[in-house]
């Protein structure tokens, strides 16, 4: 595994725990309103976006190392 994937293994977990710290945070009080509910899936949206992004992005990294590579 190179550094490129570990860094991106990171900040997944890293979202990843914040969105548990923050929906434990709004569980707190004992009970989930309509709008603990609207922000932890807008949590969860901005998370699988930026996994997504993520992940795009190492495969156009791959892909312009593949095409580099055709040009030498």
């Amino acid at each position: 595994m190179g550094y490129e994937q570990a860094k991106t293994d990171v900040k997944k977990a890293m979202r990843e725990a914040d969105n548990q710290a923050k929906e434990t945070w709004r569980r707190a009080d004992g009970e989930e309103s309509v709008s603990d509910k609207i922000a932890n899936t807008g949590d969860d949206i901005r998370t699988t976006l930026g996994n997504a992004g993520d992940d795009v992005r190492a495969e156009a990294d791959k892909w312009h190392k593949d095409v580099d590579k055709d040009d030498v």
